[in-house]
């Protein structure tokens, strides 16, 4: 009986060895593929960024934000966004953005978003100028965007405003690439002044002198008295009457 126990005692603890050996043998769970990231959201760059938080209100406020955010998720047509910092929109005149209406608003973060992907400052000797933006026209009296490129260096011109494009902030290297400028660009729709704009011609033939081009009346005397004082001759009930400035003589 007592050998009969141990046999069993025995045999119980050989399965337990046996099982937890071959448990210890056991390859590992294979290990859980990498979350993949969520869909670009510019706001999200930018605040990690840092230093843009006066664009960012913009980009909520004019909701150009979730328009790009739509437009990096369902087209194929990449952006490239030029990012004034804070400094940059500090050094404007105070109140100038307060003063633009709501589509003037949109229309100036729009100028800074440029429908192709450059990836690297190198990809803008290829651009042609002037370049096109989300701002619309690219006419030198509404959204003209000219750039520059040497090496590495890229300057921006608005026919205002002339920015230096500085270091590359973030890209996707497929479809969103977003670089800081030291300027806030100011398009010429908006913020050229009436100075800018050519004084009006004079029509052919029109006489810059105000008297010379209201002639003189017929039957008068520029040499006499009354002419040179403006004053007017008239005859009433056989009495000449002339009246001066201020002052009627009778004869």
């Amino acid at each position: 009986m007592n050998n009969h126990l141990l046999f069993t005692l025995s045999l119980v603890l050989l399965l337990y060895f046996h099982s937890t050996t071959t448990l210890a043998q056991l390859p590992a769970s294979p290990a859980l593929p990498p979350t993949p990231p969520g869909p670009t959201n510019i706001t999200k760059v930018l605040e990690k960024a840092g230093r843009f938080s006066i664009l960012i209100r913009l980009l909520k406020t004019t909701q150009l934000g979730d328009r790009i955010n739509n437009q990096i998720r369902k087209s194929d047509q990449g952006l490239t966004i030029l990012a004034p910092t804070d400094n940059a929109f500090s050094s404007l005149k105070s109140g100038t953005i307060n003063s633009l209406t709501d589509q003037q608003q949109v229309q100036l973060v729009q100028f800074h978003i440029i429908p192709s992907f450059f990836n690297t400052t190198l990809e803008f000797q290829t651009a042609s100028n002037p370049m096109r933006t989300e701002a619309g026209n690219s006419s030198f009296s509404e959204f003209p965007l000219n750039v520059t490129s040497s090496g590495t260096q890229v300057n921006v011109s608005t026919g205002i405003v002339n920015a230096t494009l500085g270091k590359r902030v973030f890209t996707d290297n497929m479809q969103l690439a977003v670089y800081q400028v030291d300027k806030v660009l100011l398009p010429m729709s908006i913020f050229a002044t009436a100075a800018t704009a050519p004084a009006p011609a004079l029509a052919p033939g029109a006489s810059k002198n105000k008297e010379s081009s209201a002639g003189n009346t017929p039957g008068s005397d520029d040499d006499s008295p009354a002419a040179d004082s403006g004053a007017v001759g008239l005859t009433m009930h056989g009495m000449l009457v002339s009246i001066g400035v201020g002052v009627a003589v009778f004869f």
